[in-house]
C-alpha cells in the first residue's frame, strides 16, 4: 500500500484529501506545519508527498527545496496543492523542485489522478530497462536504475521527473514533440494548455546538458510546435570530428 503525507495547516482541507486517499487505498500521515512536515517525510520516507506552499513556521517552497537536497527524501515525488494560481507561484513551485502542482479550490477526481499519475511514473521509470526503448543516442546513455544520464562522458543526476521527460524526447528522437503528448506521456494526464509546467522542466535540463543554456544545440524549442532532441550519432561525430581538424 503506497503512503502518502499530506503537509498541509487548513484542518479541512487536509481531513478532505487524506479521508479521500484513504478511500482510494492509500495509507495517509499528516502534519500541520513545514518543520513536521519535513521531520516526517525524513522519518517514514512516504512513497508522495502532498505539500501546501502557505504552511506556518517553514514555508512550502523551503521545505520542498531541503527536501530535495536531503539524500533521504531527494527522490520523493512531491505534489503542490495550493491556492496560489499565478504562472510565477507555478513556477517558483517547479524550481523548488516539485513535481507537479494543482490549485484550490480542486476536484478530489483531478487529485487522485493526478497521485496516480505521479505514483505510476516513479514506479515505471526503472522498467525501461526490461523493453526495448531507446535508452541511448550518441553520446547520451540513460541510466534508469538511478535515474542518471551519462552525457558526454558525465554523470548527471536527474529527478524522476527529468529522467521521464528526458526520455520521452529521447524515443523521438530529430522529431519535434508537440507538448500535449508531453504532458499524457510524462505527466500522465490528459493536456491542460498548462505549458509552463514544460517550459521550466526544459530549462532544467538545459542547465544540466546544454554548454549555453540560453543558446541550446541539443534541446531545440520548435516555436508553435513543442520540443526537438536532436544529438550526433557516432559516425555523425566522427564525421564532424574529422572536417573539424
Amino acid at each position: 500500500m503506497p503512503r502518502i503525507l499530506v503537509i498541509d495547516d487548513d484542518a479541512a482541507i487536509a481531513e478532505i484529501v487524506c479521508i479521500n486517499l484513504e478511500m482510494a487505498g492509500y495509507e495517509v500521515n499528516q502534519a500541520p506545519d513545514g518543520i513536521q512536515g519535513q521531520a516526517m517525510a525524513i522519518q517514514i520516507q512516504p512513497d508522495l508527498i502532498v505539500l501546501d506552499l502557505m504552511l506556518p513556521k517553514v514555508d512550502g517552497y523551503t521545505v520542498c527545496q531541503r527536501l530535495r537536497r536531503d539524500d533521504r527524501t531527494s527522490d520523493i515525488p512531491v505534489l503542490m496543492l495550493t491556492a496560489l494560481s499565478q504562472t510565477q507561484n507555478k513556477v517558483e513551485g517547479f524550481n523548488a523542485g516539485a513535481d507537479d502542482y494543482l490549485t484550490k479550490p480542486f476536484e478530489i477526481e483531478e487529485l487522485l489522478a493526478r497521485v496516480r499519475a505521479l505514483l505510476r511514473r516513479t514506479d515505471r521509470i526503472p522498467q525501461a530497462a526490461k523493453h526495448s526503448e531507446i535508452l541511448n543516442y550518441g553520446e547520451l546513455t540513460l541510466v534508469p536504475e538511478r535515474f542518471e544520464a551519462i552525457w558526454r562522458k558525465a554523470t548527471i543526476k536527474l529527478t524522476h521527473l527529468e529522467f521521464e521527460l528526458l526520455h520521452c524526447l529521447l524515443q523521438r528522437h530529430g522529431q519535434t514533440v508537440s507538448p500535449s503528448d508531453i504532458l499524457r506521456e510524462v505527466w500522465g494526464y490528459d493536456p491542460d494548455d498548462d505549458i509552463e509546467t514544460i517550459r521550466v522542466h526544459i530549462r532544467h535540463l538545459r542547465t544540466k546538458m546544454e554548454p549555453d543554456p540560453r543558446r541550446p544545440k541539443y534541446i531545440k524549442t520548435i516555436y508553435g510546435a513543442g520540443y526537438c532532441l536532436e544529438l550526433q550519432n557516432d559516425r555523425e561525430e566522427e564525421k564532424s570530428q574529422s572536417v573539424n581538424t
